[in-house]
């Protein structure tokens, strides 16, 4: 080496004292193309946190901002980029699920203080804000996740149309990692949830192939992950950030796929049987519905002792009575249950309370009562002619086939309502009329128009394809009877169902009639409560709304009577994973309160 080259690291402290030179307009415009300060149209973004989830360098972070509030589907939050930190590889404008993020060919900044380096885009106005060149991602063809969900198999409308086997087959193996695969793990889902389940993470479950850390991940917060993997009402779709420029996740899907993946013989030994230490504490739970059996799980878990009481000969409530075979098969609820029971609760069927046994007895022979009932009694529009023999509510219907007892279908069928439970019980009794008479003649008629129809649109479409009629959009006004037979129902056009302020208040073109032919009509326009087991004493001191439903702690689920605490769908519904989020935080409530109870005695 040569002296020269020994001096030469020693000349660069020439510069330390020299002045340094900025440019503060450069010599050439960025290309087209080129990979500049960010923007961000703060409208479409979600805060989904995709773009911090990628950023290796740790350039941005999510921060509230003002205006912007938290729903459903919105974190709230919107991204501050760090300048300091950025390498403008543009990974953030690349894995953005809603195309919101994008660069400026804009690359010149200058600020003495390096804080004004960190701004959020979109926000912090910017003389780039309206640049039309720079980083976009690109078009089809280019993603970091695919834009469309793999299709699950069914069967066919000819192969389901008088049959009550499952329709839906399930994911294989490699159809479930290709669609989990799509996944980003922005987590937008879990806070939409109502149980609030680790989504992202059992979905990563997958992608490793490690289903029973997914089934684990699962029981956390549901521990009805068979049934809610076919019938859930899936929220968290409607929000899946993949969704906003392509389709959603199949989240529901693959949640089934988990738990069909590991048999009920292994249950016990992925999730363990053993709770915690058992105590000398008596829970009574009233109902085996959703909400009554998450409570169940988890009130075992922690060592309770727990007793259920249930009105009908078999668990699961709504589940097993409401919902029919072919979208939920009864094994898969008894895999669910079962598990909950092999921990050592225990059920007692045909138990009516108030009848064989009083609520004043269960707050004496127990420590604490969960009341999980569930809306049992069905609604009637009370116009002319319901209170003839050959008019029915379609929860006595559905109760009937689950329970096989015989049920006399008429040639032709009226069902009024729009919702699931209308959907299930015209697709039941569409099968057992083509059964009976070879063919289906059976309408379906609702109030709402069928862009707001509260029933799920591929109920609609599979009714379709299985022979029922859908013809909404019409008010029911009269049962016609003549002769003492059913005629038909006559109807007229609904114009609107709700009013300004979204209350039902249903307006009619009474000038537009219609008449559906009918020997039987069944109604099915909503569910109600029966509390009638609860004594008058108890209802005086509880709080209810305007409806008459009873009051409770949402964190907690406890009444005004400390010790009688209530969920599911009679607070909450109706709807599965909602009561399920309801027993877990109830079991969470009754922990605290007999833990309190038990300090203060």
């Amino acid at each position: 080496m040569s002296l020269k080259d020994t001096l030469l690291p020693f000349r660069a402290w020439g510069n330390l004292f020299k002045e340094p030179v900025t440019l503060k307009n450069p010599f050439r415009e960025g290309a087209d193309r080129y990979r500049g300060f960010h923007k961000n149209d703060v409208n479409t973004c979600i805060g989904c946190g995709s773009c911090e989830a990628i950023c290796e360098n740790e350039a941005i972070v999510l921060v509230p901002v003002d205006g912007i509030e938290t729903k459903s589907g919105d974190s709230g939050l919107r991204p501050m980029v760090d300048y300091g930190r950025c390498c403008w590889c543009a990974l953030c404008v690349d894995v953005c699920t809603t195309n919101s993020l994008s660069m400026s060919n804009e690359f010149t900044w200058v600020t003495p203080d390096p804080e004004e380096l960190k701004f959020i885009p979109g926000v912090d106005k910017k003389s780039w804000d309206n640049a039309e060149k720079g980083w976009h991602k690109p078009g089809d063809g280019y993603s970091f996740y695919g834009k469309t969900r793999v299709h699950m198999g069914e069967l066919t409308p000819e192969e389901r149309q008088d049959s009550f086997i499952e329709i839906m087959k399930g994911f294989s193996k490699e159809e479930a990692m290709k669609e989990a695969d799509r996944c980003v793990e922005c987590g937008i889902c879990t806070a939409t949830c109502p149980a609030h389940m680790g989504i992202p993470d059992y979905i990563k479950a997958i992608r490793e192939d490690n289903i029973e850390e997914g089934l684990r991940i699962m029981y956390e917060t549901n521990p009805l992950p068979e049934i809610c993997g076919r019938i859930c009402t899936n929220k968290c779709e409607s929000v899946c950030s993949v969704g906003h420029t392509g389709e959603p996740l199949s989240i529901r899907w693959l949640k089934r796929y988990i738990a069909d993946q590991v048999p009920s013989s292994k249950y016990a030994e992925v999730l363990g049987s053993d709770s915690m230490e058992k105590n000398n504490r008596k829970i009574a739970i009233i109902g085996a519905g959703p909400s009554g059996m998450s409570a169940a799980y988890y009130l075992a878990r922690m060592g309770y002792q727990i007793t259920i009481f249930e009105k009908l000969a078999a668990a699961g409530g709504m589940m097993r009575f409401g919902i029919p075979e072919y979208r939920l098969p009864y094994d898969q609820i008894d895999k669910d249950i079962n598990f909950i029971l092999s921990l050592g609760v225990e059920i007692k069927y045909n138990v009516t309370i108030g009848k064989d046994i009083t609520l004043p007895e269960l707050k004496k022979q127990y420590d604490a009562v969960f009341s999980a009932t569930g809306l049992h009694d069905g609604r009637s529009t009370r116009i002319p002619g319901t209170d003839h023999a050959n008019v029915y509510q379609s929860i006595d219907l559905l109760r009937k086939i689950t329970l096989g007892e015989p049920i006399e279908v008429a040639e032709k069928i009226v069902v009024i309502g729009g919702g699931n439970v209308a959907m299930d019980i015209t697709r039941s009794l569409a099968r057992m009329q083509r059964q009976k008479y070879g063919k289906v003649q059976l309408i379906a008629t609702s109030l709402e128009t069928e862009d707001i129809m509260p029933a799920d649109r591929e109920e609609v479409v599979e009714a379709r394809e299985e022979g029922a009629i859908v013809n909404p959009g019409w008010g029911p006004r009269e049962i016609v009877v003549e002769k003492e037979k059913i005629k038909g129902l006559k109807v007229v056009q609904c114009v609107s169902v709700f009013d300004e302020e979204k209350r039902f208040n249903p307006k009619f073109n009474e000038t537009n009639e219609n008449f559906f032919e009918a020997d039987m009509v069944v109604e099915s326009i909503g569910q109600g409560a029966n509390l009638s087991y609860i004594p008058a004493e108890y209802l005086d001191q509880l709080d209810k709304d305007s409806r008459g439903r009873i009051q409770v702690d949402k964190l907690t689920f406890q009444t005004k009577l400390p010790w009688l605490f209530m969920g599911g769908d009679i607070i909450e519904g109706p709807d599965v994973i909602h009561g399920i989020a309801n027993g877990h935080k109830a079991a969470r409530g009754i922990d605290q309160y007999l833990n309190s109870t038990m300090e203060e005695n």
